[in-house]
């Protein structure tokens, strides 16, 4: 049995910045990326493996998990004989932190999957189509969601839509939009594709910019420069704790309708300052 695998860092993941996807046909890749900086993994048996080797994936990915490692795990869209046998063998694995479910594009696919799963595992829906994302608050709504991510290069070749900012703000802001309404965290973004960190950083601040709380990443090397601009900034932080002490010397008076959702943001960027790690300047 692993002797690390339960040693690793770990990032809720209701705040986790920056989740890495890998191979799932790779397991000799899979004890790295749980060493990396990664606040979460996920190990993936969809996307990144050819059909004809799903069934050798998905057991190299069980075995890891049951060898006393934790990760989230890709699986195959409800549309597809893969995932009958992806939910059938997850299901009671130890070590499964919850599955990210491609190509979802109505809350049946996430409640179906929960439920076959044991009612217990946490469904992060990936939304990667015009149906999906029209459908993006009912399925933020369903039972079993926990996050929503956004597969974004397959709802550009979906919809013919170019990869500027001004193009992709509809979508992120409609994923946004129904977390908000579904009482969810913070969707997770798609991935940066490439190796510029000046890239990145500025698709990533836009990340941050539309609401966006998180974000797939495909390499180690772009861990970094993801946790530091998703987390809150140093002048962020003293701002907050600036206002909660004095929130706190008033008796905890609210003064008017702004300090509430002043208060909520305070306390937010306080609970993720405390999580990774940021003092203030």
């Amino acid at each position: 049995m692993s002797s690390t695998g339960q040693e690793r860092r770990t990032v809720d993941p209701e705040i986790a910045r920056s989740w890495l996807l890998v191979n799932g046909n790779r397991p000799e890749t899979f004890d790295a990326a749980r060493a990396s900086r990664a606040d979460q993994i996920i190990l993936d048996i969809e996307d990144a493996v050819d059909p004809a080797k799903k069934d050798d994936a998905r057991a190299a990915v069980i075995a890891w998990l049951r060898d006393g490692n934790r990760a989230w795990v890709r699986i195959n869209d409800r549309s597809t004989t893969f995932w009958g046998d992806d939910v059938a063998l997850l299901a009671g694995v130890p070590g499964l932190d919850g599955v990210l479910l491609a190509k979802t594009e109505a809350p049946e696919h996430v409640t179906e999957t929960f439920d076959r799963l044991g009612g217990s595992v946490p469904v992060l829906p990936l939304i990667e189509s015009a149906v999906g994302i029209e459908a993006a608050v009912a399925v933020a709504c369903a039972r079993g969601a926990f996050r929503l991510a956004f597969g974004s290069g397959d709802y550009r070749r979906d919809t013919g839509t170019s990869a500027a900012d001004l193009a992709m703000a509809y979508p992120r802001s409609r994923l946004v939009v129904a977390s908000r309404v579904g009482g969810l965290p913070g969707p997770i973004d798609g991935p940066t594709v490439g190796s510029s960190h000046p890239v990145l950083r500025e698709q990533s601040q836009t990340t941050v910019e539309l609401g966006m709380t998180g974000k797939l990443c495909l390499d180690v090397g772009q861990l970094p420069v993801i946790n530091e601009v998703i987390s809150p900034t140093p002048s962020d932080v003293a701002w907050a704790r600036d206002f909660l002490a004095d929130f706190e010397a008033r008796g905890r008076v609210i003064r008017d309708g702004s300090d509430l959702p002043r208060l909520g943001r305070a306390q937010k960027i306080e609970k993720l300052a405390t999580a990774f790690g940021v003092n203030p300047l």
